[in-house]
């Protein structure tokens, strides 16, 4: 089988595992009644499409086992950390304030526009920012230093999305903190520590896809999530949520919004 051929079954099967992730998750949300488990599904979705990326290619001989599995190992560990966290976070609670707001003037059925809009163009978009990992399933080319840099990007975007979440879980904990803008560790160096991570964790991903110019092509890819984390339905709606709280105005004069920097000192007039 070429690369050319084994790839496209593997558009194939990565589509019927995004779609079975998707729907199931639906069926979820409508029994629950919360449409924000849909989040669980993003890291779900890719560790499958990773995994099962490895799978089309040792099963065609196509591409370069160590970097196909590297991938899905490395995919996979992400996707399965934040698709718990996420879990963990949203249980016992009601629906997500962005879902509930998005869903609250749907036209027709809830559920149905719900499956439209929400599922349809996440399962789009996990295919889509995905691409660099099936392609690179598929090419030819030995792991070299740019997939150990990769690596490195992947292991301190990790460590800023992980870490973060942890701080920012033991803050919210505590009922004294209740209300209070979370300024402490690293999110004392940027606002968005998970974010910031989570852009890192596909920049490195992309580094170790790249090894030949055909991955190349899929640049778009990162350049998407980072634009989602810091432009769509992360960063800018956080910040936009969070603007109305006290003390929110000084944390943001003082703390980088993205990447992580040293605290401003902020003077104020007496």
């Amino acid at each position: 089988m070429t690369a050319l051929t084994a790839f496209l079954l593997n558009l194939a099967v990565t589509a019927v595992v995004v779609c079975a992730v998707m729907l199931t998750t639906f069926a979820v949300a409508v029994r629950v009644g919360r449409h924000g488990v849909v989040d669980v599904a993003w890291g779900l979705g890719f560790a499958g499409v990773a995994v099962s990326t490895a799978v089309v290619a040792t099963v065609t001989g196509t591409g370069d086992p160590a970097r196909t599995w590297l991938l899905a190992a490395l995919t996979a560990v992400w996707g399965l950390r934040l698709a718990v966290h996420i879990g963990l976070r949203g249980r016992g609670k009601g629906e997500d304030p962005r879902y509930e707001r998005f869903l609250a003037n749907a036209p027709g059925n809830r559920n149905l526009y719900a499956l439209r809009v929400v599922y349809l163009l996440q399962g789009s978009l996990l295919l889509l920012i995905s691409l660099p990992l099936q392609v690179a399933g598929h090419t030819a080319g030995a792991l070299g230093w740019l997939a150990f840099l990769g690596v490195l990007v992947w292991l301190t975007g990790f460590a800023f999305e992980s870490v973060g979440d942890a701080q920012l879980a033991r803050f919210k904990a505590d009922p004294a903190n209740r209300g209070r803008i979370m300024d402490r560790g690293l999110w004392a160096w940027t606002r968005h520590p998970n974010y910031f991570g989570d852009a890192l964790v596909w920049w490195g991903l992309f580094l170790v896809a790249a090894g030949s110019w055909w991955v190349l092509l899929t640049l778009p890819a990162p350049l998407l999530m980072t634009y989602l984390l810091t432009r769509g339905s992360g960063q800018r709606l956080l910040d936009e949520h969070m603007s109305g709280r006290p003390g929110w105005s000084e944390y943001v004069a003082r703390t980088s919004a993205f990447v992580p920097l040293p605290p401003k000192r902020v003077t104020t007039r007496e």
